[in-house]
């Protein structure tokens, strides 16, 4: 696999932007997004096609507050490399929503189930510390990634529902909210590479994020839109 799969790049630069609101007085939201390819924006040209620029875009909608947003991510990261590397870079600064999306290197990495939960407890403080609410992302399932032979699809995917299990735990401990990844993995979803998603793919993922975030009585849209000190 290692040898013949398809390397897609990053998005271009830049990975930072503001998506205006139809709310001009309102202070934009700051958003932040952290974790691996997904966030570096790998299948599509442009972060604004992207998991960080179609997020900010739809919160944007939803709430009609401008959205301030930065995606921080690196292709191949696992939880290791967005503790030590990624997260230090943004400790200094305060944001609203932070978002961490990870844990497909973790499965395939053979990342120790014992590492995977410590990482992401102190991958929480720290994004805790720095931002007003964490969000994170389910793992995705590798059982369902076409671009994955069997039998390795089938270990994959059963490892990569084990971290997920473990993130659940995590983030129920540390007050952190857990979106279940609401993503078909169908060709229509999915880059050339059959691995990550496509501009379409991401649109559905963020749309899917935000109906979740639309759930909780905090993240109403008219409750959003009315905050100016943060969420």
């Amino acid at each position: 696999m290692k040898r013949t799969a398809l390397r897609l790049p990053d998005a271009e630069q830049p990975w930072h932007g503001l998506m205006a609101g139809s709310n001009a007085t309102s202070r934009p939201l700051r958003l932040l997004l952290l974790g691996e390819s997904t966030v570096s924006g790998v299948g599509v040209a442009r972060q604004a096609d992207a998991l960080a620029g179609q997020l900010a875009e739809q919160l944007a909608a939803a709430t009609g507050r401008s959205v301030q947003w930065q995606a921080l991510g690196r292709n191949g990261a696992d939880a290791k490399v967005c503790l030590q590397t990624l997260l230090p870079q943004i400790l200094d600064q305060r944001w609203d929503l932070a978002l961490l999306a990870l844990g497909v290197n973790d499965t395939t990495h053979l990342t120790s189930r014992r590492q995977w939960r410590s990482r992401l407890q102190q991958l929480f403080i720290g994004l805790g510390a720095c931002s007003a609410r964490v969000l994170v992302t389910g793992v995705p399932p590798l059982g369902q990634f076409t671009a994955l032979p069997h039998p390795l699809r089938g270990w994959l995917g059963l490892r990569s529902r084990l971290l997920d299990s473990d993130l659940q735990k995590v983030a129920a401990l540390q007050r952190v909210s857990y979106l279940p990844l609401d993503f078909p993995f169908e060709q229509a979803y999915l880059a050339r590479d059959g691995f990550h998603p496509s501009a379409a793919g991401y649109r559905k993922w963020a749309a899917g994020i935000v109906c979740q975030l639309a759930l909780e009585p905090s993240f109403a849209p008219s409750a959003v839109a009315s905050a100016s000190t943060g969420i």
